[in-house]
């Protein structure tokens, strides 16, 4: 069997330039989001959500936070990427959906595991407290976070959705477009 080599391309290249247009839009839903739900709840973004019993960790607001802005950003996302990004035709399938947002939580896992390295106050990455002391909307750790995280792991989200969810969609005949697709085939 003759081995694919990967060369990248002039469409991988506008491909990962529009699928970083979508992302940067991404971006701007989810913190968004974030600071939406920091200023209409009660909750201060540090505090604790849900203590992981027996142990000595916790899931915090700021982790619910960036949850529910993963999931508003990439329903949003899912249908740029396919119909701008990737090209993947008129028809919105399940399976391509799944594997999008099955991509999104694996992703999501790291952005959370990211966003507590710089949130929590042992770790060598947290963020500065004397700066980012929370007395404005830009000297707030937790947006902080949520921005680098989302920009640290857009790579790694391009790649799989690349590889797996959109992987069919250059060359292959939309069959809801055309009949004379299939009758070639």
């Amino acid at each position: 069997m003759p081995s694919r080599r990967f060369s990248i391309t002039r469409t991988h290249v506008g491909e990962m330039m529009r699928f970083a247009l979508v992302g940067g839009s991404g971006v701007l839903v989810n913190l968004g989001v974030v600071i939406l739900l920091n200023r209409l709840t009660p909750f201060d973004p540090e505090s604790v959500f849900l203590p992981l019993l027996p142990t000595d960790f916790n899931i915090r607001w700021f982790h619910v936070f960036a949850s529910l802005a993963f999931l508003v950003a990439n329903l949003c996302n899912f249908e740029l990427n396919r119909i701008w990004t990737f090209r993947a035709g008129a028809r919105t399938e399940r399976t391509r959906f799944l594997r999008f947002f099955t991509i999104g939580l694996a992703v999501l896992v790291v952005q959370l595991l990211l966003m507590t390295l710089l949130m929590h106050p042992y770790s060598p990455l947290e963020l500065p407290t004397d700066v980012l002391d929370g007395t404005t909307g830009f000297r707030t750790r937790a947006y902080w976070a949520q921005l680098i995280t989302v920009i640290a792991v857009t790579p790694l989200s391009f790649l799989l959705n690349r590889l797996w969810t959109f992987s069919r969609s250059r060359g292959a005949p939309d069959p809801a477009r055309s009949t004379k697709a299939r009758s070639r085939v």
